[in-house]
């Protein structure tokens, strides 16, 4: 671990530019092949899940914590200062105690993902990164196997996501998949039940599905307010709802994906 000053010149803060500018964040992270880990027990997480740091922005009072995280990384750069210094760079007050660039990892192939899964969820076009981050903790809490996310649903790598998920994101399986003329033959080849959570005329009770759930099983969820396109919803092999009182007709995609996975989880 080598400690260092901020210094408004260093290249190795540059990662941490602007932090609160997504357009920025965006751009940054995929292309440079990095994301920000949030909090030293994230950090922790991350390291444990076999990913590398590129370096660590601190307060003082996190060394002893972040010597010990960091010992399978010995030379990864640890840059130290105020409240202040580090708001200046991030943006935010960084009360989390630490925060990391991290290596992105190489996503797996969707097969390697769907070898040996029994429940996964697929997560079309969702854009606030909380519900994605709420969603992997689902997952992992729930015993489901893996998360596929479709080209333009939101990063679940963001440090937002991360956070919520408790780094759950880490842990879980994930990749990104194809669009649904490739992703519905795959799933179907791999021995995977579609289910789509939808409100159409034609959906079946939750309740039902849960009663005799298939040995394998993909869950379909999708964006905020519109829910899942059209084409998702032709492609699946059947449609659930999940049953609602009080006029109700449906729940936030990340509590419809937690019913959702209680009601189907292996037995």
């Amino acid at each position: 671990m080598r400690i260092l000053e901020p210094a408004s010149d260093d290249p190795l803060l540059t990662d941490y530019f602007h932090l609160t500018d997504v357009a920025l964040r965006r751009r940054l992270e995929p292309a440079g092949g990095l994301y920000l880990a949030e909090s030293t027990t994230v950090i922790e997480r991350a390291i444990a899940a076999g990913h590398v740091p590129r370096s660590v922005l601190t307060r003082a009072a996190w060394l002893p914590d972040l010597e010990r995280i960091l010992a399978p990384h010995p030379d990864v750069p640890v840059v130290v200062g105020s409240d202040e210094s580090l708001q200046a760079v991030t943006g935010f007050h960084l009360h989390r105690g630490a925060i990391a660039a991290m290596h992105r990892p190489p996503l797996p192939t969707l097969a390697d993902v769907l070898a040996g899964a029994r429940r996964v969820v697929v997560l079309e076009d969702l854009v606030d990164h909380t519900n994605v981050g709420a969603v992997f903790r689902s997952v992992a809490a729930l015993g489901a196997d893996a998360v596929l996310v479709t080209e333009r649903c939101a990063d679940p790598l963001y440090r937002r996501s991360v956070r919520v998920s408790m780094g759950a994101v880490l842990q879980v399986p994930w990749t990104r998949l194809p669009g649904w003329r490739t992703a519905a033959p795959a799933l179907r080849e791999a021995g995977f039940v579609t289910a789509a959570l939808a409100l159409t005329d034609s959906a079946r009770s939750l309740d039902e599905l849960a009663a005799d759930p298939p040995e394998r099983l993909a869950l379909l969820l999708g964006t905020e307010g519109d829910g899942l396109s059209r084409a998702a919803i032709a492609v699946a092999d059947t449609v659930v709802r999940i049953p609602m009182h009080h006029g109700i007709d449906s729940l936030n995609v990340a509590a419809a994906a937690a019913v959702a996975l209680w009601a189907l989880r292996v037995r």
